[in-house]
C-alpha cells in the first residue's frame, strides 16, 4: 500500500493534467511515463524512509517525480526524438521548471543529471546520485520484472 505520507508529497504533481497526460507515453517494455515515475519517486521515498540521508524528503520525492517531465512521445521519431535518450533531461528540466519555477537546486540536479552515464554530466548532489540509481532500478524492472508495480497501485486508489 502506498503510504500516505508519500501521496500528499506528490499530490499537486500528480492531479496536475500535464503529469497525467504522461500517461499516454509509453515508457519502458512495461508501463507508462506516468508510472514509471511514481515508481522512482517511490523507490526515492522509501530509500528516505530506511536510511534517512539529509537531503529533505520533500525535493527528493518531487525531484523523481519531474525526472522524466519531458512531456512528449519519444518513440515518434518522425518529431525528432531519435536523440531522446541524451536530451530528454534537458526538456525535463525545462518543462518542471515551467509548471514548477520554485525547484531547488537539488530537484533540479536530481532531473537534468539523471542520465549518467550516458550523458556524461554527473549529479552534483548525493540526491541526484540517488535518482541515477533507482531511475535504473525502476527501468530495469520495467524491462524485466513483472509489473507489480502497476498491480500495487490499482489495489490503493
Amino acid at each position: 500500500m502506498i503510504e500516505k505520507e508519500f501521496y500528499a508529497l506528490i499530490r499537486d504533481i500528480v492531479r496536475s493534467e500535464a503529469f497525467r497526460g504522461m500517461k499516454r507515453y509509453q515508457h519502458h517494455i512495461k508501463g507508462s511515463v506516468y508510472d514509471h515515475s511514481i515508481k522512482v519517486a517511490y523507490l526515492c521515498y522509501k530509500h528516505h524512509k530506511r536510511h534517512a540521508p539529509k537531503t529533505p524528503l520533500y525535493e527528493l520525492v518531487r525531484g523523481a517525480l519531474l525526472h522524466d517531465y519531458y512531456l512528449y512521445d519519444w518513440h515518434d521519431m518522425l518529431k525528432g526524438h531519435r536523440l531522446h535518450l541524451f536530451t530528454h533531461p534537458k526538456y525535463a528540466l525545462r518543462n518542471a521548471l515551467q509548471h514548477y519555477p520554485d525547484l531547488s537546486v537539488r530537484e533540479r540536479d536530481m532531473i537534468g543529471r539523471h542520465m549518467f552515464p550516458i550523458v556524461p554530466l554527473p549529479p552534483k548532489t548525493r540526491a541526484g546520485w540517488l535518482i541515477c540509481f533507482y531511475d535504473k532500478v525502476a527501468a530495469l524492472g520495467d524491462y524485466f520484472g513483472e509489473n507489480r508495480w502497476k498491480n500495487r497501485r490499482k489495489k490503493d486508489h
